[in-house]
């Protein structure tokens, strides 16, 4: 689909990640990283996993740094520093992440991310570990760093409060280059920004080529789905099953008469692979039943579109799903013929 980077996973973890980054990276002309703590030997794993680039990351904030990583503000610059330089020396290219930056001291950040590009980092990631960030807040951090380095900035976003697409998105609007997400938002807690949501709001709302081939979103979505198990609310941005699907009957009849009236415009479902639907339910008006019963060979007159129309909105009424069987018996109880079948074909 042309992703960028694929962050294939931590190869120190256990013999089978190690394994799987080693394929991924065999696999992929994309840009391969391995993730790593500042540790030696996870530096070392990330490297002969074959990687194109290791992500080394430290805690900043001074909760974790005391609670979790139980190490001074000193040590974590002094390691920081020591891991950006082995994975230097090794001729692959670096990312740094000062973990929690969002609830970490700004002169201490500020601080870290000169230690590291004076290291010679190639990336600084900006990671709202812990999801508290809003866009504009987020936004000034992200131009604060900016200020601090000459390196590429790339932005890491969880959705705690439902904000993690709109900060990615503020990350950009304030400078950043790059941001890291996740098919279907999956990840720690509520998820990080979600594949679909940040590359479909750059290509329709901000107008920038991605290079990723949006047609493929959706069969992305539903493999991701099937292989973790995970199911995709349908109402997800993008991706859900009721993205493009209209009820309403004011909705349904704007959009047969043009698209553009209930659906961005900027965004079709042919642009991300899906398809159009309209549903029939409670809120269904006479456009979308009398275009169900077309399609399906019928020839209603009007008053038999408002009598089926009557009876679809019983029926959904009473949380029913109205299938084409269900519209089939309630054009038959209204007495509409069908065409014959040489003309619908």
């Amino acid at each position: 689909m042309g992703t960028h980077v694929i962050e294939a996973g931590f190869p120190v973890n256990s013999e089978p990640e190690f394994e799987a980054v080693s394929d991924i990276a065999a696999a992929t002309d994309a840009t391969t990283c391995g993730l790593a703590r500042v540790v030696d030997k996870d530096v070392e794993a990330a490297i002969d996993a074959g990687v194109d680039m290791v992500h080394v990351f430290v805690s900043t904030s001074d909760v974790q740094l005391q609670d979790s990583m139980h190490a001074s503000r000193q040590e974590a610059i002094d390691r920081a520093v020591h891991c950006v330089e082995m994975v230097r020396d090794a001729g692959l290219e670096v990312m740094f992440s000062p973990m929690d930056a969002t609830r970490t001291n700004k002169a201490f950040l500020v601080e870290v991310v000169e230690a590291v590009s004076e290291a010679g980092v190639d990336w600084i990631n900006i990671p709202d570990t812990c999801g508290v960030a809003t866009p504009s807040r987020f936004a000034d951090l992200i131009r604060l760093v900016g200020e601090h380095t000459d390196a590429r900035i790339d932005v890491h976003t969880h959705d705690d409060f439902g904000l993690a697409s709109a900060n990615a998105m503020s990350g950009f609007e304030a400078g950043a280059h790059q941001a890291q997400v996740s098919v279907n938002g999956i990840g720690e807690r509520a998820g990080n920004a979600a594949y679909e949501e940040v590359v479909m709001s750059a290509e329709s709302l901000y107008d920038v080529n991605t290079g990723i081939d949006t047609t493929r979103i959706t069969e992305l979505a539903r493999l991701v789905e099937e292989k973790s198990d995970i199911p995709i609310p349908v109402n997800k941005a993008v991706v859900g099953r009721n993205a493009f699907a209209h009820e309403s009957g004011i909705h349904a009849a704007g959009v047969m008469e043009n698209t553009d009236t209930f659906e961005p415009g900027v965004m079709t479902p042919e642009m991300v692979g899906a398809s159009r639907e309209f549903v029939l339910g409670k809120h269904t008006g006479t456009h979308s039943v009398r275009k169900r019963l077309v399609d399906s060979g019928y020839d209603p007159t009007e008053s038999q579109v408002r009598a089926v129309t009557k009876r679809v909105k019983e029926f959904g009424a009473e949380k029913q799903r109205v299938t084409d069987a269900a519209i089939q018996r309630f054009a038959e109880e209204v007495g509409v013929k069908r065409e014959p079948e040489e003309v619908r074909t």
